[in-house]
């Protein structure tokens, strides 16, 4: 790619969320062919709704297909897509050489929004290695890397799942914000828990933006053991709901009802935007964002 391309290329996350409010999706990357193939096409449902940008999560520490994958299909969308992908990179687990090696292969390829995570440490409590440990450390050294760089890091609403103090928390939160351009949060199922970040982010002088993580909830069970990860609050009510209804329609209904109206609220309260987490699948999605009028 030449390096015209990568320089204008597309507009920043950090540009789009100033002219806001920004809609985004989130993407896993499939670990089969057949899953490539349906992710392709659920992008082509997705795309005419003129989405701000995507992100791409990223594999666990140690697992070097899953990291290439992510790669691969960041630097894809960035080609093919009239929008931007944001390629999620965690640190746990790389050295500053490898790190390195991809920040220049993304920029090289045109791809400039990162989303900064330090990463989930192994559930059995096994070290991982690597030359970094937190996210703030990924962050600087992306900074190194030039201007070019929009950098987004990842927020909790209902505090992260390894803190034990709420100010401690939150005085670490803004120090992480501060030093990037934006946040993006962790999924939360009650528009008050975000309000409640940004006013405490706010009273601490953050004031970039933070843009909410909508999941709506169409796979409770599974929802439900990533809010347990994730140190969320679940909404069993909402879930019984769900469960209960007497056909495939009502359930779909429910669901979209839910995730719209916790997104209506978002942006009534002046959310920068919202990033909905769509499990690589394009039907709740574009029923949320027809109920909510979004739809270009």
């Amino acid at each position: 790619m030449t390096d015209q391309v990568a320089t204008q290329g597309h507009p920043r996350i950090r540009e789009l969320l100033v002219d806001g409010p920004t809609l985004s999706v989130e993407f896993f990357p499939p670990k089969t062919d057949e899953g490539a193939i349906a992710l392709q096409a659920t992008i082509d449902e997705l795309e005419p709704l003129d989405l701000s940008y995507v992100s791409v999560t990223y594999g666990a520490a140690g697992n070097q297909e899953a990291r290439g994958r992510t790669r691969d299909l960041v630097v894809g969308i960035n080609e093919d897509r009239p929008f931007p992908a944001m390629a999620h990179l965690t640190c746990m687990g790389h050295s500053r050489a490898e790190l390195d090696a991809l920040l220049d292969d993304y920029a090289a390829n045109g791809v400039f929004d990162i989303l900064a995570l330090a990463g989930d440490p192994p559930a059995d409590g096994s070290p991982v290695g690597g030359d970094f440990a937190y996210a703030e450390e990924l962050v600087e050294l992306i900074r190194s890397h030039g201007d070019e760089f929009s950098i987004g890091v990842a927020a909790h609403p209902e505090l992260h799942p390894r803190s034990t103090e709420r100010g401690a928390d939150r005085a670490h939160l803004a120090r992480k914000i501060e030093l990037a351009d934006f946040a993006v949060t962790q999924f939360f199922f009650d528009a008050e828990d975000y309000f409640r970040l940004v006013d405490e982010l706010a009273s601490l002088g953050v004031t970039k933006p933070v843009v909410p993580g909508v999941m709506p909830l169409s796979n409770p069970q599974g929802v439900a053991r990533m809010a347990k990860m994730a140190g969320a609050a679940f909404p069993q009510e909402l879930a019984d709901r769900v469960e209960g209804a007497a056909s495939p329609e009502e359930r779909q209904s429910v669901v979209v009802d839910a995730a719209a109206e916790l997104s209506q609220a978002l942006l009534d309260g002046g959310a920068p935007g919202l990033h909905l987490y769509c499990m690589n699948r394009s039907a709740t999605v574009l029923e949320v964002v027809d109920v909510l009028g979004l739809r270009a």
